[in-house]
């Protein structure tokens, strides 16, 4: 039987900016036989200019609708695929349900801070002040954790994050999720 087919239920990976979810998004869809969606990479494309780019010209709250916009579209359209989320969207998107499995990549602030360099930094608006990320980070980390179907550490390898994953998949849904 065609692998494609019976892994239809999404994988949503949630978590903080810098936690990996491309990277273990991508390895994940390779491993799994499934197409890699970002969202964030969406909405840039969709818009045709850059997420800081979109925040400067019109601000966050026009962001989170895109984040929301794209949700819907997901929802409807999209099956069999892994797909790693903005930082934000859970806090904007209550449905992340209906779209698949939802993983939360969780990694301590501190440990972010040694992912991201400060010209990365710079690209990322909500993180141009260091005291109101970390503060974005404690609120975002309880919100995570309730809308996760399991929270992995994030702190390793990310083949042991994408075997924990595939392992849970298996474990939980079976081999037809």
């Amino acid at each position: 039987m065609d692998t494609f087919l019976t892994c239809n239920k999404n994988i949503l990976l949630i978590g903080f900016m810098g936690s990996g979810k491309s990277t273990v998004g991508r390895m994940l869809a390779h491993k799994s036989d499934r197409y890699f969606l970002d969202v964030d990479t969406l909405i840039e494309a969709s818009e045709g200019r850059t997420i800081p780019t979109i925040f400067k010209e019109n601000g966050e709250a026009y962001f989170r609708e895109l984040e929301k916009k794209s949700a819907q579209w997901m929802a409807t359209c999209v099956r069999g695929s892994v797909i790693a989320t903005g930082g934000g969207m859970p806090l904007v998107v209550k449905e992340l349900h209906t779209i698949g499995h939802v993983i939360y990549l969780k990694l301590p602030f501190e440990k972010i801070l040694e992912r991201i360099t400060p010209e990365e930094r710079a690209k990322r608006p909500l993180f141009h002040d260091l005291a109101k990320a970390k503060q974005l980070f404690e609120m975002r980390e309880k919100i995570y954790e309730a809308e996760a179907d399991i929270t992995l550490n994030a702190d390793r390898s990310v083949e042991e994050i994408v075997n924990e994953t595939l392992l849970w998949l298996d474990e939980t849904h079976g081999s037809t999720t």
